[in-house]
C-alpha cells in the first residue's frame, strides 16, 4: 500500500490508515519500507519469517502475524489496529485536560499518568517517557511535536529540541541546565526566554 505521485512512490505515510506488509518483497524488505517512511503509519507484518519479529518490535508495529494466518488471528490484529487508530483520531477537548494519555509500546496501548512523568526525551523517530515510579522509561514511536500536543501546556514545557520537562518536577536551574531528580536536562537558547517567563516573570522584567 503506497501513495503514488506521477508514477513515483512518495513513501510519505500521509493519508494511509494501515499498512499490511510481508518481510521479503521485491526491491526492499518490509522492514526497510517502514524505515523509509517520513511519517510513521500503523502497520501489521504478515510473514513466514519468525526471526524478524524483534526488528518488527523495534519499529513498533501493531502486530506480527506468522503464516498461515487464521481468520480469528487476523481479526484480532485488525481490531487492535482499529482501536489504536480510533484513539489517535479522537479529538482532545481543550476544556477538559486529561491527566493521562495512552501510547503504543511493546505491542500494547500503555497508560501514562502524567503526574508521574518527570521528563520526555526525543530520539529521532522515538520518544522516551521517563516515569518517576519506574527505572525504565516507556519508549514509543512518535514525534516530540505529536506528544507535546497531548500534554497540558501549564504543566509541561519544551526546553530543548530533544527534551520536554514537567515543570513541577524541577529541583534547580543553573547555567542552562535544569535538574529533575538525578537527571540534568539542557535548556537551549531558543526556549530559554519563554521558559523563564513561565517560571520566574520577575527575572525577565529586570
Amino acid at each position: 500500500m503506497l501513495q503514488w505521485d506521477g508514477g513515483h512512490d512518495r513513501r510519505s505515510g500521509k493519508g494511509i490508515d494501515l499498512v499490511l506488509l510481508d518481510i521479503q518483497m521485491p526491491g526492499l524488505t518490509g522492514i526497510q519500507f517502514l524505515q523509509s517512511l517520513k511519517t510513521p503509519v500503523l502497520s501489521i507484518f504478515i510473514t513466514a519469517y519468525e526471526k524478524y519479529a524483534l526488528e518488527g518490535y523495534s519499529l513498533d508495529v501493531v502486530d506480527y502475524l506468522l503464516k498461515p494466518v487464521s481468520f480469528e488471528r487476523f481479526l484480532k490484529a485488525a481490531t487492535k489496529a482499529n482501536e489504536i487508530f480510533q484513539l489517535r483520531m479522537k479529538p482532545q477537548s481543550p476544556k477538559r485536560a486529561m491527566d493521562f494519555i495512552f501510547v503504543q509500546a511493546d505491542y500494547n496501548l500503555v497508560k501514562i499518568n502524567l503526574n508521574e512523568v518527570s521528563h520526555i526525551e526525543g530520539l529521532k523517530d522515538y520518544v522516551k517517557i521517563h516515569i518517576l515510579s519506574s527505572t525504565r522509561p516507556v519508549i514509543t514511536r512518535m514525534s516530540m511535536k505529536a506528544l507535546e500536543e497531548l500534554l497540558q501546556p501549564e504543566k509541561f514545557m519544551r526546553v530543548h529540541k530533544s527534551f520536554i520537562i514537567s515543570l513541577d518536577k524541577i529541583i534547580s536551574i543553573r547555567k542552562g541546565r535544569i535538574k529533575i531528580g538525578t537527571t540534568e536536562v539542557p535548556l537551549s537558547d531558543s526556549y530559554s526566554e519563554k521558559f523563564y517567563q513561565v517560571i520566574n516573570p520577575a527575572r525577565v522584567e529586570k
